[in-house]
């Protein structure tokens, strides 16, 4: 059984996710045989494993940072928010049902045996395992039934360090607080201290961190500047994309990226799903990629608006309507613009969805955009699967990932969009060719694909491997880390 150290923050979004990786990347670097595992995660934004389960992107990033295939086992438990209080559980890759978040707080413990089980197979054979924790590690009033910071930590007798973010302000407070407010015995459990996300001089927190040291007597294992480059890397939700198009682009409406030659609009939809879809385009310097939040319009002068995946479909139509992006969407099409739905996206582009099982609400059929001429009946079982193909026009070859409840039939299914390797069509086409539907999500990491996109909108594409710039970017993450992270003291803790 490998070694193991356990990242948990003091809330959510400190970096938890992108230091994991790079510690991941970094070990791996030195020759370690390393792992990934997250007990337990919350995310739309999944990804495929290679025998059709589903795990977080950010644990599906991590593998790749640690050279391994990913595996459901290293998030055994991924919870998929369907709305404000309730979402769907995933346990070692499969779909097990739905809670409201009170009711799972009741079915946590019985998960446990299936988390101590994964990390049992997970560490097997490996060096090291760096696990990732979930929120905050001071939610006490989750603390009885958790298995996803302490709880699992001491489940697992593993040490934990933690990650303050200084970014946000009030990081001495947040460290020294959450020391003070957990059980003796968890505090006992963490063995030192990262802040991350440091701007400006590092001399000037010096003394702050020699504070958090004093006040909780766990060494400082680092203060790390902040990484720009981990915009490259995939989100691992929803508000960490939306800080990404506020650095990225700055205010749409002032033209934040004047001159690119492609500019694409993305409504920002409540239950937004495998929106990692979208990094390759935003990294091509040909793009402007806009993220529109909600009490915004659609800006003009665009080239393609894209609808993303959604948890929710029927759910994140009715948010989309109430935003008026739908009188957007169809003012852009009358004047020639371009629409491309992916999966959830699709389904919102046909005539009609229909729910006649109550998969997402009360049984019943809703109007689509009607910008294609089918129609879909959300069924279960839900499809999750690794598709290759190639697409109808230009015979472009790519690979992707399928993870979608419902079918989708009529007219312009006829025109589909690509032809997977299994004989399988995918997708639907207006007559005119300027309405897109699909259901493969991956496709623009492709790089022949993107750079098809790119060229019928008379433009380049200026990055010759999109895999080729991830793994530079966590190269370039592990050497930060190592410059910034006392890593062979964090190696001697790990047990």
């Amino acid at each position: 059984m490998g070694r193991a150290v356990m990242l948990q923050g003091t809330g959510s979004n400190v970096g938890k996710s992108v230091l994991a990786a790079g510690l991941l990347r970094a070990l791996s670097n030195r020759g370690h045989t390393v792992r990934p595992f997250k007990p337990q995660n919350m995310s739309n934004n999944a990804a495929v494993t290679a025998d059709g389960g589903e795990i977080g992107r950010a644990q599906a990033l991590q593998a790749r940072a640690a050279r391994v295939a990913p595996s459901v086992h290293m998030n055994p438990v991924l919870l998929k928010p369907s709305s404000e209080t309730g979402a769907q559980i995933v346990v070692q890759g499969k779909v097990t049902g739905d809670a409201r978040a009170r009711e799972f707080q009741t079915i946590k413990p019985r998960l446990m045996p299936q988390v101590m089980e994964s990390f049992a197979k997970v560490r097997r054979g490996a060096d090291f395992v760096v696990v990732e924790g979930a929120g905050g590690a001071s939610e006490t009033n989750l603390r009885e039934a958790d298995i996803a910071n302490m709880g699992f930590a001491a489940a697992a007798d593993i040490p934990v360090v933690l990650i303050g973010d200084i970014d946000r302000g009030g990081v001495i407070a947040s460290l020294v607080g959450t020391g003070a407010v957990i059980a003796p015995s968890d505090a006992a459990l963490i063995a030192g201290f990262i802040v991350n996300k440091m701007r400006g001089d590092p001399s000037l927190f010096e003394d702050g961190m020699a504070e958090i040291a004093r006040r909780t007597g766990w060494p400082a294992l680092g203060l790390v500047p902040f990484f720009e480059p981990a915009r490259y890397l995939p989100a691992e939700d929803s508000y960490d994309l939306s800080a990404r198009n506020d650095e990225r682009n700055g205010d749409a409406d002032t033209g934040g990226a004047a001159g690119k030659p492609v500019r694409i609009a993305v409504p920002h939809l409540p239950r937004i799903a495998n929106f990692d879809d979208l990094d390759p385009l935003k990294a091509e310097p040909a793009v402007e990629l806009i993220l529109v939040e909600r009490g915004a319009p659609l800006p003009p002068g665009l080239d393609l608006v894209i609808l993303p995946g959604s948890k929710a479909t029927i759910a994140d139509l009715a948010a989309l309507r109430d935003e008026g992006w739908d009188i957007d969407i169809l003012a852009h099409r009358r004047r020639g613009g371009r629409v491309l739905g992916l999966c959830g996206g699709f389904q919102m582009l046909g005539r009609t969805i229909a729910d006649p099982d109550g998969l997402e609400g009360p049984p019943g059929t809703v109007d689509g955009l009607g910008l294609l001429e089918v129609e879909t009946v959300l069924t279960a079982p839900k499809t999750v699967a690794e598709v290759t193909g190639e697409s109808v026009e230009g015979g472009t070859p790519f690979s992707g990932y399928e993870i979608h409840m419902g079918r989708t039939c009529g007219p312009d299914a006829e025109r589909p969009v690509h032809q997977l390797s299994d004989g399988r069509p995918d997708g639907a086409r207006s007559a005119d060719g300027r309405v897109v539907g699909t259901y493969v999500h991956g496709l623009f990491g492709g790089d022949r694909h993107r750079a098809e996109w790119l060229r019928s909108f008379g433009a380049k594409s200026a990055i010759d491997s999109h895999d080729a710039l991830v793994d530079e970017t966590l190269d370039g993450l592990a050497v930060h880390l190592e410059t910034h992270v006392d890593i062979d003291r964090l190696i001697a803790i790990a047990r």
